[in-house]
């Protein structure tokens, strides 16, 4: 009996030995590649063991299929031919998986500063725009990704699969041997997949144990890291399962005392957050327009102690009320309009830009301004359908939708659309004609020239002086984004200066802030400098002032309604900085892990581990652990914990 279940086994040893030599070189080469983010041999020797882990899982995984069904069906002689040809077909499928996501990883990398994980699976939603994306910017990456990828397909893959199987069908049939085999053969597959005798099987807690979210993300493989983030998406509806558990009763009570207003504030039985803030302006009420700017983080803006690249926004800083500790949600655009129109808590589950039960009656300042007589716009300069955006907003508040094709005879069109320059040209004249009503009005630009393959027009714009050592440091695609931020900067300065000579200049208040920084990269658990990013408004009591409290990108909506004189009735639990008695702090969601910060440093909760707090140096954008805040980290749980339970109870609609 046992002499034939070899031959059984063989085969699948040799396939698991493959993937796994072909999986640990991909980490090593990684790691290597990314060395300066580990501290000590011990450091790469625990990736590479639990990395060991996560492979033989995944292996498991694999083989599983085959090794249930091929025992059996092979019996059958009827089902025998039709069973071995999708076996063979299933494995090239399956490795060439393995492989491609591997392959995709060093871009993925320098772009997130993690593995492929659930931003991956989102932007595979819209082939069309990351195809054009990846033509534009990365064509010769993906020539030769392809070529490897058809290489491994032609001269491994095929090869070893039909190796695999021509093993399995030398073999003669044996009932008793096949039974054994069947039996024995899926239980060790599976005490692989599981990789622990515990209860749970592993996960990425068991093997993660650094302070680097990278070198965490290292010690999988990236078909498990995709694989494990489709898993979580049916997490969203509780961030509990990832944090840890508290009653809904102290997730309200915490929320609330950090909103700064009293408990008798909070009347809505169905809302609990729900309350009513009066305007510190009580003037004629005026207009306002926020402009989104696509992936600018502070260290490109000088005044924030960036690189000279945004001469204007630099001079809005002296102008305006800018803010000098403003930080991003998280590092997607969706997180950001999330963040900056409907004031909502990040959660590790898409921005509710994406979710089905936000996509009508969930509160925006779109649906409230409505609500209060405005003419409400969002104004972009490309597809309106991407990530969503056209559904959310015209069912939460928005009356107009002005995209590519609105966009009267554009001079530059790139990859994700018309440039800046026409996308503000476009605005100026959609702002016109809303003044010309005597409705006040509320206009979201959201530009995209400063995106990855930074295609802008020609000419317009002359890179910086650098130094010689400047240039060397950089590559480059990032002199590309740099041009493409001065060439966005360039663009909202014209309009800007256009503005201030229309008659609706004077009645409004502007908003420039940007979506998220441009990567999110470094060896924090939370790359808190990567979500430090410039906001400045204009036109205001403020002008020609600097807020350097800590903020967050919620605070920004029920400052903005304080400013223009219209009434906060809503469930955000965002700051009015207009009137600021309380601690300033940041909520902040990197895949899967969420930052709280304060001026006392920062609380990081990750799922399955218990949460850790870390000092916070703004000059020198270090963290250093310290003993934890069990205070801070309650309140941390529990603005980690809001947004699921408020998306889930519908405590956050504009009714």
């Amino acid at each position: 009996m046992l002499k034939p279940f070899k031959h059984y086994l063989a085969p699948y040893l040799l396939l698991s030995l493959v993937v796994l030599i072909l999986l640990s070189i991909s980490r090593l080469s990684l790691s290597l590649w990314q060395f300066q983010h580990f501290t000590d041999f011990q450091a790469l020797l625990a990736v590479a063991v639990g990395g060991f882990r996560i492979d033989l899982s995944t292996v498991g995984y694999v083989l599983i299929i085959p090794a249930v069904f091929t025992p059996i069906l092979s019996a059958f002689r009827p089902l025998k031919s039709s069973w071995f040809w999708l076996l063979k077909n299933y494995l090239v499928c399956a490795l060439a998986l393995l492989t491609l996501l591997e392959i995709a990883t060093p871009t993925f990398i320098e772009e997130y500063g993690l593995r492929p994980n659930r931003l991956f699976i989102e932007y595979l939603i819209y082939p069309k725009e990351v195809f054009s994306m990846l033509v534009s910017g990365h064509l010769n990456t993906l020539i030769i990704s392809t070529c490897c990828l058809v290489v491994f397909i032609l001269f491994v893959f095929v090869p070893l699969s039909n190796a695999f199987v021509k093993q399995l069908q030398l073999q003669k049939t044996h009932t008793k041997s096949s039974l054994f085999a069947a039996v024995l053969l899926p239980v060790l597959l599976i005490l692989m997949a599981r990789g622990t005798l515990g209860h749970r099987p592993i996960n990425p807690a068991y093997v993660y144990f650094s302070n680097d979210a990278l070198v965490n993300s290292l010690t999988l493989n990236s078909t498990y890291s995709v694989v494990h983030a489709i898993k979580a998406l049916k997490n969203e509806k509780n961030a509990a399962k990832m944090y840890g558990n508290m009653s809904d009763e102290e997730v309200i009570s915490l929320v609330q005392t950090k909103t700064g207003l009293s408990k008798d504030a909070f009347v809505h039985q169905n809302q609990p957050t729900r309350a009513i803030r009066a305007p510190s302006y009580t003037g004629k009420k005026k207009n306002l327009v926020i402009i989104l700017e696509e992936s600018l983080g502070a260290q490109y803006v000088q005044p924030l102690g960036g690189l000279p690249l945004t001469p204007n926004i630099d001079g809005f800083y002296r102008e305006g009320w800018g803010f000098e500790q403003l930080y991003a949600t998280g590092t997607r655009s969706v997180r950001g309009i999330e963040a900056v129109i409907t004031g909502f808590t990040p959660t590790p589950a898409r921005a509710v830009v994406k979710l089905d039960k936000s996509q009508k009656g969930f509160f925006t300042i779109a649906s409230l301004l409505q609500s209060q007589g405005y003419t409400t716009q969002f104004i972009y300069g490309g597809e309106s359908h991407f990530d969503n955006m056209k559904s959310f907003f015209l069912g939460n508040g928005f009356s107009n939708i002005v995209d590519l094709k609105d966009i009267e005879s554009p001079n530059f069109i790139g990859s994700w659309g018309a440039s800046d320059g026409d996308l503000f040209t476009q605005a100026d004249k959609e702002l016109a004609k809303l003044n010309q009503s005597d409705k006040p009005f509320f206009s979201l630009i959201f530009s995209s020239s400063n995106h990855d393959p930074f295609e802008i027009p020609q000419g317009v714009v002359s890179p910086i002086n650098y130094s010689e050592e400047q240039r060397m440091e950089l590559d480059e695609k990032e002199l590309k984004r740099h041009l493409a931020i001065q060439y966005a900067d360039y663009a909202l300065g014209q309009f800007i200066a256009t503005a201030k000579a229309r008659d609706y200049w004077q009645d409004t208040v502007f908003l420039i802030v940007a979506d998220h920084d441009a990567r999110a990269l470094g060896k924090d658990l939370v790359p808190i400098n990567n979500f430090h990013i410039p906001a400045v408004i204009l036109n205001t009591e403020h002008n020609q002032t600097r807020f350097s409290d800590i903020a967050s990108q919620i605070d920004l909506a029920p400052t903005l309604l304080s400013l223009m004189g219209a009434v906060n009735d809503s469930p955000m639990l965002g700051r009015d900085l207009t009137v600021n008695t309380l601690e300033g702090r940041a909520l902040m969601q990197y895949a899967n892990n969420f930052a709280y910060l304060t001026q006392h440093g920062v609380t990081v909760l990750q799922p399955g581990k218990a949460p850790s707090k870390f000092l916070y140096d703004v000059t020198s954008k270090e963290m250093q652990p310290v003993a934890l805040d069990e205070e801070e980290a309650k309140t941390a749980l529990a603005h980690a914990l809001w947004g699921s339970l408020a998306y889930q109870n519908g405590w956050y609609t504009s009714q």
